[in-house]
């Protein structure tokens, strides 16, 4: 058996018993994590750096200054 099937069978495993309590907070944090990294990046963070910059470098420089320059 290799290792990653080890791997998948022992978190498969945990989640199956968990306690309701466990579940239910685990589907929280699991919701709050798709909202915060799919629902947000969709409507509030557009895609800026591409529209604005041609290449790879302008958007390095554009970062460095906006960091180091307050």
């Amino acid at each position: 058996m290799s290792t990653f099937n080890r791997l998948v069978d022992f978190y498969i495993d945990g989640f199956t018993q968990l306690s309701d309590w466990a579940r239910t907070l685990l589907i929280i944090m699991l919701s709050k994590l798709f909202i915060m990294f799919v629902i947000l990046k969709l409507f509030f963070f557009q895609a800026d750096m591409k529209v604005n910059f041609s290449n790879d470098e302008d958007r390095a420089n554009h970062v460095i200054e906006k960091i180091t320059n307050p």
